[in-house]
């Protein structure tokens, strides 16, 4: 009679279930097994996802032949950025994770992934005319229907594994930047698709997208897809939990002050982790600290001339606090803090600027009658407004509330329950744009501007794609800026120079790589890369 156990494979943690049927040996005199795999065990629901039905093997004689696919026509085809591509691939595991996680579906994977990246922004119903002239690893056409049901048969199961897999190649010793973007869609299919605002502060149909970036790896790690009309502020829980279900507990997190709360803050502290967050100025924590300071941090010994500000930090106590509902308690200590202060020069000329311009658009909103409902508390607080029969309306500025503002150009505060020196924080936080950077790849060069799906699971198979994509695109643009290419190339330009580079395939011989000039040798070299050669 068969039965079900259950495996854990210790190189990728996912737990493997077979069938297992006893037999008796005659040979050894003792009871055996033999056992079938039949599937993973989700890490989520603990259901056995069946295995997918493979295709049999091409045989000879019966027998399968071992080694490459032999070439059967002759093509002469684009090789050097796909060349490029998998070396990368390489060093950062994404193809054997892919490998992995997609054991039927990860050649097609990773060859829509290198159509997203060289052919920018164009939709895939072109991958056709594009594979038609390049070495690919699927190497064959994808049709946009096949795409479509490539994208709908990634499931959560497989998205998990992946994350799992590349977490594990980070540091866990690094800080980690979160932040979130928003992508607008139009489609009536998709339940996440809310009204909400961007980061424009422009209310549109659409989804949020929130991304995991290690700083020192330069690489992303982790995505998640929320409703749109969620803010940032209530995404750091879910976050923290989806990092425990991956087994990452010794993390630090880097957040923008859009994630600032003192939910968020006893949350970090519950969990035992380190974090450096942006805080307003409004806050009664910063605000009466840098009274205290406000003067004497503006001195040279705390002048930075790196960065060209004044930075201070002082050692405070935050309020912690934790309902148990089991003990039917709360818990009240103190918690080691340290508030970062910053005074910038240049940044006092543009807040004032800014600040400037703001007010402008605030008292033409009031002179012209046309009240914007989510300015209101602004205008209540720099404008005193009169309606009289003779003088008609009248809007007067608050002198008190534009001087106390005035008094804050040019600072900002950082908060650490980790980094104690202010520099050291800042240069961590400054690294966090490497997110923005990120996000701009996403929406510009992957086409994730807006949503083109018509059904969840395609939209769920498609963003994880382009996230895979974006490892390739932030591993690239992190090298150029180490080597400093881009004072002399875009990413474009280097894609361009290597997808330039031919190759000659011919039945039973092998792949012949065209010229290299010396100048793409040494572009190869700067990302550590040697140039393509003719392989066996």
């Amino acid at each position: 009679m068969a039965t079900i156990v259950y495996h854990i494979n210790k190189k990728t943690g996912v737990t493997y279930a077979y069938e297992s049927t006893a037999y008796w040996d005659k040979e050894k005199q003792q009871s055996r097994a033999k056992r079938t795999c039949i599937g993973r065990v989700d890490p989520l629901t603990k259901q056995i996802v069946p295995n997918r039905p493979r295709k049999k093997p091409v045989t000879t004689a019966g027998k399968a032949k071992k080694g490459p696919v032999p070439i059967t026509m002759t093509a002469r085809s684009f090789y050097g950025a796909t060349y490029f591509f998998d070396w990368i691939g390489r060093v950062t595991g994404v193809t054997e994770d892919l490998r992995t996680c997609f054991p039927d579906t990860w050649r097609q994977i990773l060859s829509i992934i290198y159509y997203l990246i060289l052919e920018d922004r164009n939709p895939l119903s072109r991958f056709p005319r594009w594979a038609a002239t390049h070495l690919h690893p699927h190497g064959s056409p994808i049709s946009s229907q096949r795409s479509s049901e490539l994208f709908a048969a990634i499931t959560e199961a497989d998205r998990q594994c992946f994350f799992k897999l590349q977490g594990k190649r980070r540091m866990e010793k690094e800080y980690l930047a979160y932040d979130s973007t928003s992508v607008s869609s139009y489609s009536k299919c998709l339940k996440q698709v809310r009204y909400g605002k961007n980061k424009d502060h422009e209310p549109l149909a659409q989804i949020n997208l929130a991304l995991l970036f290690g700083q020192q790896s330069r690489l992303p790690f982790y995505y998640r897809k929320l409703a749109g009309n969620i803010p940032d502020v209530k995404t750091l829980t879910r976050l923290l939990a989806d990092m425990n279900t991956l087994g990452y507990r010794k993390i630090k997190v880097v957040l923008d002050r859009g994630f600032y709360s003192a939910a968020n803050i006893n949350e970090l502290y519950r969990q035992h982790l380190k974090f450096l967050i942006g805080a307003k100025l409004s806050l009664q924590l910063v605000k009466t600290n840098l009274d205290k300071v406000r003067d004497t941090m503006r001195s040279w010994p705390h002048y930075s001339q790196n960065y060209q500000l004044y930075a201070y930090s002082l050692p405070m106590s935050w309020e912690y606090t934790e309902d148990r509902p089991n003990k039917g308690d709360t818990i009240k200590e103190g918690r080691r803090l340290y508030l970062h202060l910053y005074y910038a020069p240049d940044r006092a000329l543009e807040d004032e600027k800014a600040f400037n311009s703001r007010l402008a658009s605030l008292q033409d909103e009031l002179l012209s009658n046309q009240r914007q409902p989510e300015h209101e508390k602004l205008y209540d607080r720099y404008f005193e407004v009169k309606q009289t029969p003779v003088r008609g309306l009248k809007v007067i500025a608050k002198e008190g509330a534009l001087a106390e503002a005035k008094r804050n150009y040019g600072y900002f505060a950082l908060l650490s329950n980790d980094v104690k020196d202010p520099i050291e924080a800042l240069a961590i936080y400054r690294r966090k744009d490497l997110v923005e950077k990120a996000f701009d790849n996403l929406k510009e060069r992957l086409n994730l501007r807006r949503l083109a799906v018509s059904s969840e699971q395609s939209l769920d198979g498609k963003l994880f794609v382009q996230f895979v994509a974006l490892i390739y695109l932030s591993y690239i643009t992190g090298k150029m800026q180490e080597t400093n290419l881009f004072k002399d190339y875009t990413l474009q330009d280097v894609l361009d120079e290597f997808d330039v580079i031919e190759c000659f395939a011919i039945p039973g011989q092998q792949l012949q790589v065209g010229e290299i000039t010396k100048r793409l040798v040494e572009l190869y070299q700067k990302f550590t890369v040697g140039p393509p050669a003719s392989l066996q």
